[in-house]
């Protein structure tokens, strides 16, 4: 069984930093996909980020430029680096993992507070 854990969520003011961090059990890790997604009360999931096996990202317009996706398969940990927060980066975010051979896992989310 594949687990997710989330972890360094809180609150920060706008134009601070995060990083946040997601550990994966089980030993699918390194041969998939992985991507943070993001949910602010009262609006759909949304897509953030994502990094292949290959180590090629891909950021939604509303982040690039500000955070940074990055993956240690060592650790089967992978990271979002947050960089000039802004409040409507306000969400629980989650990580999941995905691939062609695999259903998708999802983590239980962290909580990302942006004061303004």
């Amino acid at each position: 069984q594949v687990q997710l854990v989330e972890s360094g969520g809180g609150l920060v003011q706008a134009g601070g930093s995060l990083t946040l961090s997601c550990v994966a059990s089980g030993n699918i890790f390194s041969v998939n996909a992985l991507a943070w997604w993001r949910q602010a009360p009262g609006k759909q999931r949304e897509w953030v980020a994502s990094i292949t096996r290959g180590d090629n990202t891909y950021y939604s317009d509303s982040v690039k430029g500000r955070f940074t996706i990055s993956r240690d398969n060592n650790k089967n940990t992978v990271y979002l680096q947050m960089n000039s927060l802004k409040p409507e980066d306000t969400a629980n975010y989650y990580c999941k993992i995905f691939g062609p051979n695999i259903r998708d896992y999802w983590g239980q989310g962290t909580q990302v507070t942006v004061s303004s």
